[in-house]
């Protein structure tokens, strides 16, 4: 080899030419960056530095020759890195699977550990039916579309269907493309839906046996390479006999309840025990270590290094940990729960809170433009843990309105609150929710439009627990027992306050206070009337109690003979009509709406003016000839509302029990 300056390698009769001068600094280079696992493109720049020292052409096609050397020595250390990283995860793989004899824990195990090996979006399994004579989907991991997760595939069918009829690996880089797969609108939708593009999909063998599909998919175009197809098939090959496993364990089990019946009872309820005790335990250690949304918010904020926002599905904030930008905006949370992922809008990544296809919410992380994947992932897992704690926390709320109710309708039926045995079970049951029976109780009934008593009956029992009391359905209306001795200032409130929320009129009647269970039905009783009391003296929308009534609620209250009072006001004319088919009340009645005119009166019923004089004639005959002063119409008055107040629902608001002729 020529001499370039004095640097050129020397040859040697028995081998290549040994470097000297700028050529084994270049080597010393090289083998550093070897040593150091650097970057590929870092072993350009030794060349590049012998080139601008002036290296001759002989010297420079050894440096160049050497680069190229150490670059494939780099790229066989790599494999064998990555190959032994792979190889170590089978080997964890296999031994994770031979620990398990669940079915759901294998499968679940098998399609996560694909999906960490392969580094895809989503990884799936379907298992044949030979029943069906298809294949259909198991178990998912990274999947967000319910019409993905319960897909069907026929034998030969898509991707999956092809794999599961010739029992050999196929791989497509963009399914949606691939004119090589039988496509079906069914399993198009689903993978379409799912946002689907690269897949590949490895068979489960059990001998010449295949009994189901492993799959890793990619929400992007992807090829596998043959490295990962084989990747797939060594974990589809320890899936399969796990699988294989567990279902003989399964069927030995299956065989040893039938072999000892009484055995296997006591093991049925052993496990179901067992399993009792671990979800319990779980569920315990949920709330211990985070179960509350503003705790569980204030962990991944201080991990994702953000400030975190929590709304429910109506937008109301439950909480906020060092977050200064306003609520995530609803574009965003449409966008995130479309997609299923977090996506970013105006700096502010927003992740949609769901519960399968049901939104309960969104978490909204700010000051974090920069997030990696990695991060992202995790702010997407913060989403299924939010609204794993979303559905206890309601179902938790559901679970004590219904204990609520129940004991609401207890302490208002007369033959539990009157029963001197149940007044201390029913009272250590109220104490149990934070209700002091022992204190003076009152009784509010609300009414509005039907339509509307189920965001009413939600309301109150907001209200209610505010209150330390009860509150719910009760015979057409919704029933709250508050611990107060002024049921006239709440029943107002409560009108105002749930009117508002509802947006509709609520009208709120009230009684009260009962001391001890056992009055309870009776002031319920008298709540009611009060509440009808309220509609027909044209008050609806209104709150009041009894005593707020002055002398109606003095009649309505407890153990007043209200139809005493009508009859003896207004009985014979009651009487005259009941026997003559006439309508002297109807027309009294109207004779003072109208205020005491007759032309007004006879329009609104409709008859000569001389029919009205001469029924008033045949009234005051039967009432006496001062029925017309103003103390007696007052009685008059108030008697005429009380009766048509005690008539059953369905008469005409002017219709006494005698219709017809004068």
């Amino acid at each position: 080899m020529a001499s370039h300056d004095g640097l050129a390698p020397t040859s040697t009769p028995d081998g290549p030419a040994a470097p000297h001068g700028l050529a084994a600094a270049t080597l010393r280079d090289l083998l550093d960056l070897l040593g150091r696992q650097a970057p590929a493109e870092s072993f350009a720049r030794p060349v590049a530095a012998a080139r601008e020292a002036g290296a001759g052409p002989a010297e420079l096609a050894y440096v160049e020759e050497a680069a190229e050397t150490a670059l494939a020595i780099r790229r066989t250390l790599d494999q064998h890195r990555r190959r032994e990283a792979e190889l170590s995860a089978l080997f964890d793989t296999a031994g994770d699977l031979a620990a398990l004899s669940d079915l759901d824990a294998v499968l679940r195990a098998i399609v996560r550990r694909a999906r960490l090996l392969l580094r895809t979006d989503v990884a799936y399994l379907t298992l044949n039916d030979p029943a069906e004579g298809d294949t259909f989907m198991r178990v998912t991991d990274g999947s967000t579309s319910a019409r993905f997760q319960l897909l069907r595939l026929g034998m030969g069918e898509g991707l999956g269907g092809l794999v599961a009829q010739t029992a050999r690996p196929y791989a497509s880089a963009d399914y949606r493309a691939d004119t090589r797969f039988k496509h079906t609108d069914t399993i198009d939708t689903g993978v379409g839906e799912e946002g689907l593009r690269g897949i590949l999909g490895v068979p489960l063998r059990v001998g010449s046996r295949v009994i189901g599909v492993l799959y890793a998919a990619d929400r992007t175009p992807r090829d596998f390479d043959p490295d990962q197809i084989a990747l797939l098939a060594s974990l589809a090959d320890h899936a399969a006999v796990a699988i294989d496993s567990a279902r003989l364990l399964e069927e030995t089990r299956a065989a040893l309840v039938e072999l000892n019946a009484a055995t296997a009872t006591a093991r049925a309820q052993s496990e179901a025990m067992r399993r009792a005790a671990e979800t319990h335990d779980r569920l315990t250690d949920l709330v211990l270590r985070g179960g509350d949304v503003s705790d569980l918010a204030a962990e991944i904020a201080a991990l994702l290094g953000g400030g975190l926002v929590v709304q429910d599905a109506d937008g109301t904030e439950l909480a906020r940990v060092g977050a200064d930008s306003p609520a995530p905006p609803a574009r965003g949370v449409a966008a995130s729960r479309a997609s299923g992922r977090a996506v970013p809008v105006d700096g502010v990544w927003v992740s949609a809170v769901l519960a399968g296809p049901e939104p309960l919410g969104s978490i909204a992380l700010s000051d974090r433009p920069d997030l990696t994947d990695s991060d992202r992932r995790l702010f997407e897992r913060a989403s299924l843990d939010t609204a794993l704690l979303l559905l206890l926390r309601r179902s938790v709320a559901e679970a004590e309105d219904r204990v609520r109710g129940e004991l609401l309708d207890d302490l208002l039926t007369p033959a539990h609150a009157g029963d001197p045995r149940r007044a201390g079970s029913l009272t250590l049951r109220a104490r149990r929710l934070g209700v002091d029976l022992t204190e003076p109780t009152s009784v509010l009934v609300l009414h509005c439009e039907p339509g509307l008593r189920s965001r009413l009956t939600t309301e109150a029992a907001r209200h209610a627990r505010t209150l330390r009391g009860l509150a719910g359905p009760q015979g057409g209306h919704v029933v709250v027992l508050a611990p107060t001795d002024a049921p006239g200032p709440l029943a107002e409130r409560l009108a105002a306050d749930l009117g508002q929320a509802l947006g509709a009129p609520v009208t709120c009647g009230a009684a009260g206070p009962a001391e001890g269970p056992a009055r309870l039905p009776a002031v319920h009783g008298e709540a009611v009337r009060c509440l009808q009391a309220l509609t027909v003296l044209g008050r609806t929308g209104e709150g009041a109690s009894v005593s707020g009534l002055g002398f109606v609620g003095v009649l309505l209250g407890d153990r007043t003979d209200i139809d005493g009072y009508v009859h003896r006001v207004i009985g014979p004319v009651i009487d005259y009509d009941e026997r003559r088919g006439t309508e002297l009340v109807r027309t009294l009645d109207a004779y003072f709406e109208a205020g005491t005119s007759l032309s007004r009166a006879k329009e609104v019923l409709h008859v000569h003016v001389n029919t009205v004089v001469q029924r008033l004639d045949r009234t005051a005959r039967l009432l006496g000839p001062d029925w017309n002063t103003p103390d007696r119409a007052l009685e008059l008055q108030l008697a005429l509302r009380l009766n048509r107040l005690r008539r059953p629902s369905g008469t005409g608001p002017d219709r006494s029990p005698g219709t017809g002729p004068a």
